[in-house]
């Protein structure tokens, strides 16, 4: 028996019982279809956190106060950490390829103009700001270069809170109150929007000075480091760690490249991904189980024919690939449905909810058919070899 006697043999098995084998191809098409869907959901997700996290740049070194690592001396021995200090943030601007640094502190306070009052997010920042996260001035300019330690008291505002508490009016030069402080106005920020679930326009940007004073803090709550994107990112963290643990005595703070921080992001999205995919292939194995049933019924009903093929010649790989090639392709038009129909859901919600992130990751799809045939071969080796090695003879009696 040729080969395209074999092909046609199996599809014509197919096409003979349409009702039996768009039922059967039904539940592979079910798995698919939610594996496609979910996978496309989570990597929607996947890229939209990687994005919004992205936007702030990929040259930063972050330097907190405190080690996050484990280590088994006493911490009375050498007494409580130092804080991290403009004077830190100062001495790390000096080191090559470093291109700005500012020190960071964060809190809440009121903000007041005239009988407007909003309480709202205040960070202590320096001028570099734009430059470190992208931020883009709207109107005025951002926070002069001023001495770190005896900045002037301006501000400068976010959108939402210039809306707030200005409206139309342009806030350069007005003067406002932050926490009972007085500062003047010297520009405001374009729309940034939310960014992982923080509102990056309801916010006020003071100098860290004034923000050390304001929140009674004796050391910056962060340092970004900001190096040239051509620089060898390893040399600048060791030279980072380098020099503040010489100012500091210890090493008694912990250094976060960006790239280290979207490497976990990365991987912790990558197996939320997999593992809503993975729930999605439960359906598979339940459409493997129909194609395991139904082919098994299959070899029972076809029994006298399959003895007259055997008598006619057919050798038992014949007998086998034919069956198997009937399970591959019942799972393989299952597994086209079921790509169709998720790609169709994907957009359709992708349009329907706007704000969801949806995006079809190909490989995903590509692997979840190949998936389909592969589980529609295993759950078609058994019934394919029970009918490989009938004997012809009882299998015509059988007739």
């Amino acid at each position: 028996m040729l080969l395209a006697d074999t092909v046609r043999l199996a599809a014509g098995a197919v096409i003979a019982h349409r009702l039996r084998s768009a039922l059967t191809a039904l539940g592979i098409a079910v798995g698919i279809a939610a594996v496609v869907l979910l996978t496309s959901i989570g990597e929607g997700v996947h890229r939209f956190v990687l994005s919004e996290f992205t936007q702030f740049g990929t040259s930063v070194i972050a330097v907190t106060p405190g080690r996050t690592s484990t280590h088994g001396s006493s911490p009375g021995m050498f007494g409580t950490d130092r804080p991290l200090t403009l004077d830190d943030a100062e001495a790390l601007r000096r080191i090559a390829h470093v291109t700005a640094t500012q020190g960071v502190v964060q809190g809440n306070a009121a903000v007041e103009f005239g009988k407007h009052s909003r309480r709202t997010s205040v960070y202590g920042v320096g001028s570099e700001l734009p430059e470190i996260f992208k931020f883009a001035v709207d109107v005025g300019t951002f926070l002069p270069a001023d001495d770190s330690r005896s900045a002037r008291a301006f501000a400068v505002l976010g959108d939402k809170v210039r809306k707030e508490l200005f409206g139309q009016i342009n806030p350069v030069g007005k003067p406002i109150r932050v926490g009972g402080y007085r500062f003047r106005v010297v520009g405001s920020m374009e729309p940034k929007g939310q960014v992982l679930g923080f509102d990056m326009d309801d916010s006020v940007y003071i100098p860290t000075a004034w923000a050390l004073d304001l929140f009674d803090r004796e050391g910056v709550m962060e340092i970004d480091v900001l190096y040239a994107e051509d620089a060898p990112v390893s040399a600048v963290e060791r030279e980072v760690e380098r020099l503040l643990a010489a100012r500091h005595g210890r090493r008694d703070f912990t250094v976060i490249t960006q790239q280290q921080m979207l490497d976990t992001l990365s991987s912790v999205l990558n197996i939320l991904t997999m593992a809503v995919g993975g729930l999605g292939a439960i359906s598979l194995v339940v459409g493997g189980v129909g194609i395991f049933t139904i082919m098994t019924i299959a070899v029972n009903e076809r029994t006298a024919e399959i003895g007259l093929l055997r008598a006619l010649g057919g050798r038992r790989r014949q007998v086998l690939a034919l069956f198997l090639g009937e399970a591959a392709v019942l799972a393989a038009l299952g597994g086209l449905a079921g790509l169709l129909a998720g790609v169709g859901l994907a957009r359709l919600i992708e349009a329907m909810v706007p704000a969801l992130p949806v995006h079809t990751p190909w490989t995903y799809a590509v692997l979840a058919e190949a998936s389909a045939v592969t589980i529609g071969l295993a759950a078609g080796v058994w019934p394919a070899r029970k009918a490989a090695t009938m004997d012809p003879v009882e299998a015509l009696h059988a007739e």
